[in-house]
């Protein structure tokens, strides 16, 4: 592996960040002579952000632990338009209330992984909308457009993915890479930003923006890109049957969150310390040499450092407690996630298979019969082995809870609640 003379760049190198990276001899220069302010765009289309983001917020934030200087763009203006890259259709148009509806919750993920302020290293947080709000459109084009040729555009993945299916690609969404390629005109001019950083998806937007710059102002910009984060089996990160992985505790709680990393597939615990914890390198080296039951040492030590970053070292011991207590003890711990059902509803009865839907261990009525079925379901760690089996206040226990299991390790408490 190559040496660089910047530790930003060791870092990212060492630990699996690198995908692509504009002149590199150039940006290692740089990188190891000054502060390098670098940006990576977030879309609010979300209340939170989930899994998925958690790639880039690291990379923020070894940027920051390297000395140099994260600048996180909020998309209050982007959002309005919707980025093609990676979607086969068009996104749903969200109103300007609803924008800054979620950027307030995606705001409070980044107070966890970077340290804001004024200082010269301090992350800062701008919003695209108060440059792209102002815009008048055909100046605009007539200043910008001339840099950008159809023949090129087509040929950006973004693009030509969504043509070659024949999924309809609106005009709107075809000026999102002016857009965002002008997002890093305006933070190169503001605040002296030098580098954009982001998923592979976003190479061609990137390498717009950095062309640009030069273009228009003669100023030398860099772009780098991270891989694609799959599992080893091949499924997209921040996803599962139960719905998103988000980073926001009001989302889902740190115990699911902890559970998620705990069930991590064998052959991605290495990458994922790497990518996700802040662990020596030497240390992940010799637990992910860890080889069947001592593994799952190796991914409790894992989720507990993902969730420790996320969530705070309270709420990863918190919940790597639950979890002991309830795979290892009693089999009931009283901080696993709860969920209310009304009182009168219990009191009456529930189907088996409706209330695990209701509880979120279901994504639908079929899933959730098909999961009793295949005797995946308990009750108080009892096989349910009728999906029409009711449920009611009779099963509640002396702590006033009774516990769903979906598999063995998802587990919910329910409560009657007035």
């Amino acid at each position: 592996m190559t040496t660089y003379k910047s530790d930003f760049l060791n870092a990212v190198t060492e630990r699996g960040f690198m995908h692509q990276c504009t002149d590199i001899d150039a940006l290692d220069a740089k990188a190891s002579s000054e502060i390098i302010p670098a940006y990576i765009g977030f879309d609010c289309t979300a209340p939170s952000l989930h899994v998925g983001s958690l790639l880039p917020v690291m990379l923020l934030r070894w940027l920051q632990k390297t000395g140099h200087k994260p600048i996180v763009l909020m998309g209050g203006g982007t959002t309005k338009v919707g980025d093609p890259s990676g979607k086969d259709e068009s996104r749903q148009l969200l109103t300007v209330e609803k924008i800054n509806e979620n950027m307030d919750g995606i705001k409070k993920v980044f107070s966890k992984y970077l340290t804001f302020g004024d200082g010269p290293t301090d992350a800062i947080m701008p919003n695209n909308a108060d440059w792209l709000d102002e815009l008048e459109y055909v100046d605009f084009l007539r200043s910008y457009g001339p840099h950008f040729t159809i023949n090129r555009m087509l040929t950006f993945d973004s693009v030509k993915l969504r043509l070659e299916r024949e999924q309809p690609l609106t005009f709107l969404e075809f000026n999102y890479m002016i857009l965002q390629a002008y997002d890093f005109l305006e933070l190169s001019r503001r605040e002296n930003c030098l580098m954009q950083m982001g998923g592979s998806d976003q190479w061609g937007n990137i390498v717009n923006g950095v062309e640009l710059g030069r273009r228009v102002d003669s100023t030398q910009l860099f772009g780098l890109t991270t891989p694609l984060m799959t599992t080893s089996s091949g499924a997209k990160m921040g996803k599962t049957a139960a719905g998103a992985i988000w980073l926001d505790q009001e989302q889902l709680s740190a115990y699911d969150f902890w559970q998620y990393w705990r069930n991590t597939e064998d052959a991605d615990v290495g990458r994922f310390m790497r990518l996700f914890t802040e662990l020596p390198l030497d240390e992940i080296a010799r637990l992910e040499k860890l080889q069947d039951a001592e593994i799952n040492e190796a991914k409790k030590i894992l989720a507990g450092e993902v969730t420790k970053l996320c969530h705070g070292e309270e709420a990863a011991m918190l919940a790597a407690k639950t979890a002991e207590e309830t795979f290892e003890g009693a089999g009931i711990s009283t901080d696993l996630p709860t969920v209310e059902v009304a009182n009168s509803d219990l009191k009456a009865g529930i189907a088996a298979f409706d209330l695990f839907h209701q509880a979120g261990l279901a994504g639908s009525n079929g899933e959730a019969r098909r999961l009793i079925k295949g005797k995946g379901a308990r009750l108080n760690d009892v096989v349910i082995e009728d999906e029409t089996q009711i449920i009611s206040l009779a099963d509640i226990n002396a702590d006033g809870v009774f516990k769903l299991s979906a598999g063995k390790k998802r587990h919910i408490l329910i409560r009657a609640a007035d």
